[in-house]
């Protein structure tokens, strides 16, 4: 009703407030808005994070190596964890479990895994709804590992095989195991999503006679593209190399290898982003309905990039709510 009055209900409800002055336009209430309140992905470990156990992906030296650490820059976190040797999963686990799993992946630019605000802050926010969480982190590109563009994609496979083949000791359900990526480990989430069966490494134990398919999968702010107009630069660079083949920009593009049997997936973007444009939440999510693949995606006015579990003081902070009812419903 409102509306057709040429009124909405929010510029009535902030003219009601003042007493003398006249209707407050929403422009007006928008510039008046407070900043944004965004978990911090920097600052020291958490000593939860020191403390989590530890499960190592490889029982020997990792495919692809070797292995050779780069230079970190000056004053850069110690929660943006880089020169990974040897990639691990902590293991978060809840006061009372509902039974169903989380693998999280962190992103970082394909350069770094931000381990505070997209591992320990998303695992506190799981673990208090039962979950048992699973953070990874993965091998980064750039630091010698061949094929460079494949080393992140092993990683996520073996780590999805190592959790099902330890479910009885987490008391988790093998079936129920979803997975969750931010930014660049949202590119590494859609590529487990549409390549869960990709051929990338040999198998090395019994673990890796498990399926790496995702029951369901989280995307947040994901890098999608791997070429313009939409991709990140720094995460498309570390992953495929200066100058990539066209083949190989078209391999590391997920959303033109989804099908009817990528698993169901949730997205998240806010349209300011200005580091991953939301167009690429938007390009996989056409790609999962065109699939007919079950999909439910999020675009939120405000939030940037790299906010974790969200601002507190704006819609974008109730992702976790939203992917949390999404996930009861999807996995049963």
């Amino acid at each position: 009703m409102g509306e057709a009055m040429g009124v909405d209900r929010r510029t009535l409800l902030v003219g009601a407030g003042v007493v003398g002055v006249g209707a407050v336009s929403l422009s007006e209430a928008a510039a008046a808005a407070p900043p944004l309140h965004i978990p911090t992905g920097g600052g020291d470990v958490p000593d939860v994070w020191r403390k989590a156990e530890q499960i190592a992906l490889w029982p020997g030296t990792p495919p692809g190596g070797p292995f050779t650490p780069l230079p970190r820059p000056a004053g850069m976190a110690p929660t943006f964890v880089s020169n990974v040797d040897a990639p691990v999963l902590r293991v978060f686990r809840p006061a009372r479990s509902n039974g169903r799993a989380l693998l999280v992946m962190p992103g970082g630019a394909y350069t770094f895994v931000s381990i505070r605000n997209e591992g320990v802050d998303v695992a506190r926010v799981f673990n208090a709804r039962g979950y048992t969480v699973f953070v990874l982190t993965y091998r980064l590109p750039g630091e010698g590992w061949q094929p460079r563009a494949d080393v992140p994609l092993q990683d996520a496979q073996r780590a999805m095989r190592l959790i099902r083949s330890r479910a009885a000791r987490y008391g988790i359900d093998p079936s129920r195991v979803a997975m969750l990526g931010f930014s660049a480990g949202g590119h590494l989430g859609a590529s487990l999503l549409t390549g869960y069966d990709e051929r990338v490494y040999a198998p090395v134990d019994a673990a890796d006679r498990e399926t790496a398919r995702p029951a369901c999968g989280g995307l947040i702010y994901p890098v999608i593209a791997a070429d313009a107009p939409y991709t990140h630069g720094q995460s498309a660079r570390m992953l495929l190399g200066p100058n990539p083949a066209p083949a190989l920009i078209e391999r590391r593009s997920p959303a033109r290898h989804v099908t009817p049997q990528t698993p169901p997936t949730f997205l998240v973007h806010s349209i300011d982003d200005d580091a991953v444009p939301w167009q690429n939440a938007r390009m996989f999510l056409d790609a999962l309905r065109a699939a007919k693949v079950r999909a439910e995606a999020h675009f939120f006015e405000e939030g940037g990039h790299g906010y974790g579990i969200g601002p507190d003081n704006a819609p974008a902070g109730l992702w976790p709510h939203l992917f949390a009812l999404w996930l009861e419903r999807t996995l049963g």
